[in-house]
Order: structure tokens, then sequence, then C-alpha cells
């Protein structure tokens, strides 16, 4: 399977100029021959544009998330649509999927299969809050997991969020399910590169599977997002990898070679 993490700039409450950048992003990926595309964390409003969140919040069945089935449909491209502030109130009201809160906003990220079809929701559990307000979102509860049938081959794909990165907890979570592959859409800030830099690669080592990161780029008044998105394989070596431009970064995963890894190294097993 071809990921590809897009890595766009995103600016603050631009909620239009940020998807229409996106889906450009994704279109492109898909024509360069990807068969699963990532977008960051927040990438319609930006982490630090906290003051357009409520404002600019939409339901799982919003016109964002329509737009962005419909370019994995037509582009039959599979597409974690990074994460969206979710009006959890309208999503209850329009839909039939299960809420953490009756009302209230949370961090989505929504996995799509090449079909347009909602495979997986993520709500993030980790939500660091310091001085943006952003632990103000609804937590959620439920692991992001789906297996994807890309060209014939079952592809196990699990979804965390950058602020899951500092806990090994929800990593190891998905390894049970037999992830494949986790998708870390995140929004993170210099001066924090060497933290991004070691943590996703560390997810990928302890437990033995790819590590998709798809940072941002994009300044605002409290920070500059520093990019720097990039692929690990099961052993931490980065397959490809961006500066802190906006970049498209491809890789491959290979289901089986997780397993070799498993086998070879069998980390979770021992511990």
């Amino acid at each position: 399977m071809r990921v590809t993490p897009v890595q766009i700039e995103v600016v603050g409450g631009d909620l239009e100029g940020n998807v229409d950048r996106a889906v450009d992003g994704v279109e492109t990926a898909a024509t360069d021959g990807a068969d699963l595309v990532v977008l960051s964390e927040l990438f319609t409003v930006g982490h630090f544009a906290v003051d357009s969140f409520a404002r600019r919040a939409e339901s799982l069945e919003g016109p964002t998330l329509t737009r962005l089935a419909d370019v994995a449909s037509d582009h039959r491209v599979a597409l974690l649509a990074g994460t969206v502030v979710e009006d959890l109130e309208t999503t209850a009201t329009e839909t039939d999927a299960a809420v953490p809160e009756a009302e209230g906003f949370a961090n989505t990220a929504v996995l799509f299969d090449a079909h347009g079809e909602r495979r997986a929701i993520y709500r993030a559990r980790n939500l660091p809050g310091y001085s943006t307000g952003f632990g103000g979102l609804v937590a959620g509860g439920s692991p992001g997991v789906a297996t994807l049938d890309v060209g014939g081959e079952a592809v196990t794909v699990g979804v965390t969020t950058g602020g899951d990165l500092r806990s090994p907890g929800p990593y190891g979570e998905l390894a049970e399910h037999g992830c494949d592959l986790v998708c870390v859409p995140a929004a993170w800030p210099y001066p924090r590169v060497e933290a991004w830099s070691v943590l996703p690669r560390a997810r990928a080592i302890e437990n033995g599977y790819y590590v998709a990161a798809a940072n941002a780029a994009g300044e605002f008044e409290e920070a500059t997002l520093l990019g720097r998105s990039a692929v690990y394989d099961p052993r931490g070596t980065p397959l490809a990898s961006a500066g802190d431009d906006p970049a498209l970064v491809r890789a491959t995963v290979d289901p089986a070679r997780v397993e070799r890894a498993r086998e070879s190294f069998p980390v979770r097993r021992d511990r």
C-alpha cells in the first residue's frame, strides 16, 4: 500500500482555503498513485485558532467531510481526514454514529475507504491544553481501527493524534488490534522538533508497525508549525520525510514486513 501524508499550509480560521489546499493535495497524491492519503490535525481551522473552533465546527455529515468522502470516491483513494472540529450535538441529531457526549466539540479524525465510505472514527483522547484552551474539547473513547482492502490485500489501519504520541498506551492497544500501520495527524509547533522526530519513531519501534505522521506548516500568533511529516517502518527507519514547507510524503507499506519484523524481534511477546 502506498501511503502519502499531505503536509499543507494551514491558515488560522480559513476553513475554505485550508480545505481547498487539502483537497488539492489529496488529488495530487491520488494521481501519483497513493492508496491512502493522510491529512494533518485540525487542518480545517488550525490547532491554534481556538476562537474559531465553535464557529467552524461541523457534524460527521457536514460539508467538509462530505466533500472529502466524495474526493476519496472520485479518485478511488482511501483517505484519513486528518482531524476536524466535530459538533457532537449535530452529529447525534443527523447520524446514527455514537458520540461521547450529547453536546460540545471533539477533535475528530475520519477514515474513508476508496469508495468514500466511513470506516473508522477516532475522537482524540489525549487533549493537550497548555495555553490554548485546546483541552476544552470533549475527549473520545474508542480506538479508531479499520481493515482496508487495497488491491486485494488486507491492511489494518489505526488512528491516533499528535497528543497521543507522548503516551505509549494507545499505540500498544492498536498493536493488539493487529494494526499494520498507524496514522498520526498532528499539529506540532516549534521548538518541539526533537520530540516530534523521536516519538513517532519510538511508537513504530516498540510496536513493530508502520507509522505515518502527518504534520502541517503554517504560522499563528502563538506558534509556528514545524512540518517534518514522515513515514517510519516497523524498525523505526524513516522511509520518507519532509521539511517545514508544504509537501507530499510518499512511502510504501508492506503488511508482510510487519509480520516478519514481529517474528524476528518479538518485542511485544517478550514484554
